[in-house]
Parts: C-alpha cells; structure tokens; sequence
C-alpha cells in the first residue's frame, strides 16, 4: 500500500475528527437526558429523587407517577391549548395531568370540564366576583359552587371554552393553577379574619404569604397526593383546622412557671399534623410552637418532608397519614426540622389559655365587627350554589354597603362585611330580593353537601338535590332549636366531611331486589376541636334507601329533642352519652309529629 499524499491525509484526519466528535456529542446528550429525567439540582430534584429511590428499593411508580416523570405537568400547557383550540376533552392520564391547570374532566356525570380556583382565606374584591360571575356564564353553566375549602368551582365549561375561562379568572388577579391533582389545595382561614372581636391573629396574611410560596416554588408541585393547609385565628366561624394535613392554630402564650421557660408571652400558633378525616384521623397536636412569620416556612419544610418519603406506589396509602404512620411521629418531625434547618419551637412549660370557642353557626346571620359600627352578615346558601345574577347582585351589594369583601366559608356560604349598622336593614333586603337571606333554620343553617352525582363521576348519589329535599322534610316536622349540622358526602373521599357532621351521610347504592338504589350510611355524633366537640361520626345505620332517610333522621332528631339531659344538652352531646344501640332504641320508640298534607 503507498503512502498517503498530503490531501488524503489531511481528509482522514478530519474525518476521524468528526468521528470523535459525533461520540463526544452523543456523550453529552446522553448525560443531558439523564440530568432532565433524574435531575440532581432544581426545584424537581425532590421529587425525582423520591421516585428513584422507590424504583431502587424494588418499587413500581404508579402510572401518574410515570406520567409526572416522563414530563411534569406545568410545563403541558401548549397540549392543554392545542385541545382546547380543536375542542376536545383529554383522554386517559392526561385527564389527571390536566388538574394541575385547575381543569377537571368529569365525565360522564357531566361531558364537561369543572375548574376549581385558588382563594387564599377565601376571601374575594366584589370585581372578581362579578368578575367570575361573567366567566361563569360566558364560559360554563351560568353558576359556581362554594367548596368546603371556602372555594369557587364553575362547572358545565365546553372544550373549546376551556382556555378563555382560565384567561378571565386571571383577568381578575386569581388562578387555577394546581388546584387539582396531586397538589395542595386551597389554603384556608378565619373567614372573620381581621374583623372578628374574638379573633386571636388575623390570618389574612399568612394564607396570602403561603400562596405565594406554593406558587412560586415549583417543588410544592411534586407531592404524592394532595395536601391541606389551614390557619385557625381563633375566629368565632370554625375552620375545620383539625381536618386538614397542617393545621396552624392560633395561641396565646400567657406566661410560664419560670423565666427560662423560652417562649416569652404573646401569640403564637400550634403546628398540628396529619388530618384527613375521610380515613378516620384528625390532625395531632406535634407539641410545636410557632410565631406567625415562621409558619409559612415550616409548612414548606413539612411538604418537602412528605414529598421525600410519601408512597409513590400506592395511591391510597400516599397521604402525609400513612408517612406519619410508617415512620412515626417523632421521627417525621426529625426529617421535618432537617427541611427547615433548625430544630424547632416546643411548648415546654408555657402557659397557653384556652382558644376562644367557635360558634357552631356563627357563619350565618348578622354579628357586630370589632370595628365600632360594623357589622358582617352571613348569607344562607344552601348546599353552596349560587347563580351568575346572584354573583353580580351580591358584588353590587357588598360594594355599596360594605367594603367591596365577600368572605367564603368553609361551611359552603359566605359573609359580606364591613356594613354599617344603618345599612344593615336595607343590605338584608337587598340580599332577600336575590333570593338568598341572612337567617335559616338550624338545619339549613348547617347543611353541608359536596357535588354529588350530578357533577361527579365517583358519588353514588345526588347530594346537593337530597340535602334540599331532607330539609325540606326536617323543617316541617322538627322542631329543632340548637345548632345541628347534617354532612351529605358522596363517595370515601369526603369532601363533605361526613366524620364531622352532628349527622354525617355517606352515598351508597343500595341493592333492594333487582334494583340499585341511590342511599346512604348514616353516621353520627361527629364534631371539630375549634367548638370543643372533636370526635368521629359512628356508624348508625347502613344501605338506607334515601326515600327512608327523611323519617329515619326525623326519629334520631325528634329522639333526641325528647330524652335530652336538658334543654340546652346539643345533638353532640346527647349521642355521646349513649351507645349507639340506646340511641336506635330510643329512637324508635319514638312519635313522629304528624304533618297536614
């Protein structure tokens, strides 16, 4: 062979050049693709650390586990426009992935999307409301729903229409923006908060603070499963903090046996962990002592703790609980302050007063401010529907003769405040002639209803239309002169919290022959820390047909107006004294109040 000339060696030489080259590059986009899909940096490092190690340790990602790592769910938004724009509804996970924008697909009770929103202690500018009262009817049913998360849902939203409803509820300063899926929901507060004269600390801006740290730190999209977040102010309108997977529970510090106790007297807030009623626990008390501008980072710190070490393979053991459980109470708290790089606050020997007691129904009727002159009225909405032309009339009312603020509630109304006490009576006129009012009676005050069938494809009955119809029956036949709430929830996920209703109601369908028919289980004597009667609802009676229901309930109401210890002994109180085989007893030995037809 002879030598090569010059020009065919300088050819091989590059050629062997770009050779090297080609392997040098596919070596880096090899190393680039792991870093995307395993990132060891960045705000979804968590996240994708938690899953490798469960795939490590022999685990199998569940599918929306595989569906977030092939790529995370914020960043599918130009797919959510692509549907939108050829007016079709996602298929498969993309149904779940879609949540994160805040779109639920729920088919087929409704061939339509639901859009839940974010609002931070639930409290909205009447422009918004009237805002959202435009996009309701332009974009979906001409109606929103008030959530048990003092929450709007607008429903009946079309394909097509899904991307301008998103555009108009950001017109107004609000967003969707992982209001679904596995994120945290929500964040609540005292729906009184900053014009409750009993109120220890206003929680208005901690819920806003918290928000804006969820939204801006994408880790806090990384979750297993969704997460709660509450702020109890110690109101006098209940916040349900106990339900919730971080409860802040306002204290007040009065002092110690010593001067080195280390907690100097003022206001701080209990850190509580691990509720969700739906699985029979209430959050406990960690022992954690928290000033107010240390609460938002301690709850990041709790989150990423969750995010680290909660279930990845099994969706229904993957709420902060069952983290909680598997590795304990202290040791979680342990990982937790490792997150928030200190150890954290403990009561030790601190005196803390009593918090002030919540009113059972103080979410309804008219009740004076801590501003002299002031009052706040809670609006009656039963089940927590309420039509596009009551959105702008109450806008109009709140802004006229309040300060422009409606407060949602936890309870599926809301409060108008700020309104004079000589526009109270022309206000409580203005509101009736929308058809809603200020006053109801003790049983529609405490209704309690999630979406039911009609809107959701896991409920095994229609909640809001049976909570209205067991009203109806109850007002008529008893006479009942305490405060009562009745829980109707459709499915195990409980957003209506069936656990913690005087009267809880889980759907069930009932075989009766042939036929399955739309009923309930039938719980009772639940309550919430904040109005000193925490405890779960017990199983009363199961597979109630709801044509029994009404009469069932009535002999358990009128039982009790008839054997309690004392007039002003409550519903609560009454099933605590007795086991629940005296209670069925008693109840059927009974009379009912005949009713004229």
């Amino acid at each position: 062979m002879s030598e090569f000339d010059a020009e065919q060696k300088q050819w091989l030489q590059g050629f062997v050049s770009g050779i090297e080259a080609r392997k040098a590059a596919d070596k880096l986009a090899t190393r680039t693709a792991t870093a995307a899909a395993s990132p060891t940096v960045g705000p979804d490092a968590l996240q994708y650390a938690a899953q490798d190690r469960t795939v490590a340790a022999g685990g199998k990602l569940v599918a929306e586990e595989v569906a977030k790592r092939a790529k995370h769910p914020l960043d599918r938004w130009d797919e959510v426009v692509v549907r939108s724009e050829a007016g079709q509804f996602p298929k498969g996970i993309d149904v779940f992935l879609t949540k994160y924008q805040g779109l639920f697909y729920v088919a087929p009770a409704q061939d339509s999307f639901m859009c839940r929103l974010r609002i931070p202690n639930g409290i909205l500018n009447a422009w918004q409301f009237r805002g959202l009262a435009d996009a309701a009817e332009s974009f979906g049913g001409g109606y929103a729903d008030v959530t048990t998360r003092a929450n709007l849902q607008i429903r009946e939203i079309d394909a097509g229409n899904a991307i301008d409803l998103l555009a108009a509820i950001q017109a107004v300063g609000l967003t969707s923006r992982g209001s679904g899926a596995d994120n945290i929901r929500n964040v609540t507060g005292g729906a009184t908060a900053g014009v409750d004269p009993q109120e220890l600390y206003d929680t208005r801006p901690l819920c806003r603070d918290m928000q804006l740290y969820i939204l801006n730190h994408r880790e806090m999209y990384g979750l297993p499963r969704k997460f709660n977040i509450a702020f109890d102010g110690g109101g006098k309108v209940p916040t349900l903090e106990d339900t919730n997977d971080i409860g802040f529970v306002a204290a007040k510090v009065t002092g110690g046996p010593d001067i080195n106790s280390g907690i100097e007297p003022g206001i701080y807030f209990h850190l509580q962990l691990g509720g969700i009623t739906g699985h029979l626990d209430f959050a406990f008390e960690t022992g954690v002592l928290l000033k107010p501008e240390e609460c938002v980072k301690a709850a990041g710190a709790v989150v990423r703790a969750f995010i680290a070490h909660g279930d990845r393979t099994n969706r229904l053991k993957a709420r902060m609980k069952y983290v909680i459980d598997r590795l304990g109470r202290d040791a979680f708290l342990a990982e937790v302050e490792n997150e928030y790089g200190q150890p954290l606050r403990r009561i030790g020997k601190a005196t803390i007063a009593p918090r002030p007691l919540a009113d059972k129904h103080g979410h309804v009727g008219v009740h004076p401010q801590k501003q002299a002159g002031l009052n706040y009225l809670g609006v009656v909405l039963p089940v927590g529907r309420i039509t596009s032309e009551q959105m702008r009339g109450i806008a109009e009312i709140a802004q006229r003769f309040g300060s422009g603020t409606i407060r949602l509630t936890v309870w599926q109304n809301f409060l108008i405040s700020d309104v004079a006490d000589k526009d109270v009576g022309v206000c409580i006129s203005a509101i009736q002639a929308l058809g809603l009012g200020v006053e109801a009676s003790a049983i529609r005050r405490g209704l309690v209803a999630c979406t039911g069938n009609a809107g959701c494809k896991f409920a095994a009955s229609n909640t809001k239309g049976h909570a209205l119809k067991l009203a109806d029956y109850l007002e008529a036949r008893v006479p009942v002169d305490l405060p009562v709430n009745i829980h109707l929830t459709g499915c195990h996920h409980s957003c209506a919290q069936h656990y913690v209703g005087d009267i809880g109601l889980l759907a069930a369908k009932v075989e009766r022959g042939e036929d399955s028919l739309e009923g309930y289980h039938v719980y009772i004597g639940g309550g919430a820390a904040s109005t000193n009667e925490q405890a779960m609802a017990r199983e009363y009676q199961r597979d109630v047909v709801f044509d029994e229901l009404p009469a069932l309930i009535e002999r358990l109401l009128a039982a009790w107006l008839a054997y309690r210890a004392s007039e002003t002994e409550t519903f609560f109180e009454f099933c605590k004294r007795h086991e629940i085989v005296a209670l069925q007893e008693l109840a059927g030995r009974t009379p009912l109040r005949a009713v004229a037809a």
